[in-house]
């Protein structure tokens, strides 16, 4: 079994217990890295199907999920769960399928509660897909393979830059968007991050990502850019209620979420394989294999809770592997600390508005450097073994897809909804692109290429 090396780096390993200090100090920074991601997808989803006016519980509602979630991976309580730091949040790759769903039922004259219980039905039933899934996940080990998981690792890591270079000039859709007075923002957050990052102390190491937000939340209060409020619309208290608008189900609603579940256990896979590698654990091997199958389950009770509890599908958030990295603090107990402030967020909706309010350009220039380190660790990762000619065209047409639709999704809408469903972004056509071709291109080609006398390339 291949084993983890430079253990030294970090400051705590997987099974290290932290003082209080740090624990919450660790926290802090992955929830800042995450909140958003968090929340934004019921504030999208919500605006576009007339929901606001449950906006607020459906937010506070998200966090709890996203809580319990992250306790539950952290823990790895009766096999469930990968037993690393694996933050659970509301994932982005159901937007499309849950919004056009909810769009056809509100066309034909469905209340907002009927829309809110059909997506939660079906989410609930499709939850149970990637727990299915991950007790046949030892059968996809040739077909994920080091190659193929880096190679949606790296994509994952590209899309999520695009957010925080977005983030950084001012957000979408503003008008200023651009403007000197943003790109110094984001540029002075970044420098203090990555400033504290190169300190010898190890509470400056482990603080960088909140100095840098503090530090450029200031700057912008300073500039006028910045005006926290702490006031928010809706309850101060907010209690779960589970199934608080009912249940029901359509196979209409159901098909299109349950085939973004089975992409998205392809994107788990990538993020739980690049966690491994960070918190310095085997990446291959029965230990290797029992915390995929455990991440994979852990995804679907995640998914299960959330739905349960009024939520929108979780997944495991590929950015917090940036922060591991950043802070080298690898240590599952921050997993606790992580989902109990979680948790407690989401009772008090006022603290998750103000978190909403930080200045993008503060967390675009926080963002980037935790969202390079993803694409770092799936580079590392492809080149675990040396790329031969089969390899380097994998990557070449892996990239050259996902990347190409990602630029230009345009080339898509002609094709039947499934397959823009199936192929909307990088990370899912990419991904799928990289899978296939690892199945259908013989590895044997090899031979042919040098028996031309054509060299094969390699990366060492």
């Amino acid at each position: 079994m291949q084993q983890p090396a430079r253990q030294h780096q970090l400051l705590y390993g997987l099974n290290d217990k932290m003082p209080l200090a740090a624990g919450f100090f660790t926290a802090i920074q992955h929830i800042l890295a995450s909140i958003v991601g968090v929340i934004t997808p019921p504030i999208i989803i919500s605006s576009t199907l007339g929901l606001n006016s449950y906006l607020p519980y459906l937010i506070s509602m998200s966090l709890f999920a996203s809580g319990l979630g992250t306790l539950l991976q952290a823990g790895r309580f009766l096999k469930v769960g990968a037993g690393m730091i694996c933050l659970q949040g509301t994932s982005f790759a159901f937007l499309g399928v849950i919004i056009s769903g909810g769009l056809a039922m509100k066309q034909q004259g469905a209340l907002p509660e009927d829309i809110l219980a059909m997506i939660f039905g079906s989410s609930l039933v499709a939850a149970l897909i990637p727990i299915i899934v991950s007790r046949f996940i030892h059968l996809f080990a040739k077909i994920l393979t080091p190659l193929v998981t880096g190679i949606v690792i790296v994509l994952i890591g590209i899309s999520l830059v695009k957010v925080s270079i977005t983030d950084w000039g001012g957000g979408v859709a503003a008008k200023d968007f651009g403007a000197p007075s943003h790109l110094l923002l984001g540029a002075i957050t970044l420098a203090v991050i990555i400033a504290f990052n190169c300190c010898k102390s190890p509470w400056l190491r482990l603080s960088s990502i909140v100095s840098g937000i503090v530090i450029g939340s200031i700057i912008a209060v300073f500039q006028g850019s910045f005006h926290p409020q702490l006031t928010t619309l809706g309850p101060a208290v907010t209690l779960p209620i589970p199934f608080r608008f009912g249940f029901a189900f359509s196979w209409s609603m159901f098909f299109p979420i349950a085939l973004v579940a089975l992409i998205a256990i392809i994107e788990a896979v990538g993020d739980l394989t690049a966690n491994c590698m960070i918190s310095q654990q085997p990446l291959e091997g029965p230990e290797f294999a029992q915390r995929i199958k455990g991440g994979i389950i852990g995804d679907g009770v995640s998914c299960l809770i959330a739905a349960t509890f009024n939520a929108f599908p979780n997944t495991t958030f590929a950015q917090n592997n940036g922060v591991i990295q950043m802070t080298q603090v690898a240590s599952r107990y921050a997993g606790y600390w992580i989902g109990g402030l979680l948790l407690l967020l989401s009772f008090f909706p006022m603290f998750s508005h103000l978190l909403q309010q930080l200045p993008k350009p503060v967390l675009g220039g926080a963002t980037l450097v935790m969202f390079g380190n993803v694409i770092a660790a799936g580079i590392r990762i492809m080149t675990r073994e040396a790329l031969d000619n089969r390899s380097m065209l994998i990557i070449a047409i892996a990239f050259g897809v996902g990347l190409g639709i990602e630029a230009e999704p345009q080339i898509i809408h002609g094709l039947p909804i499934f397959l823009q469903t199936l192929l909307h972004g990088a990370v899912t056509s990419g991904g799928i692109v990289a899978i296939f071709l690892n199945i259908v291109l013989p590895k044997a080609a090899e031979k042919q290429f040098k028996a031309e006398g054509i060299p094969a390339a390699s990366v060492e």
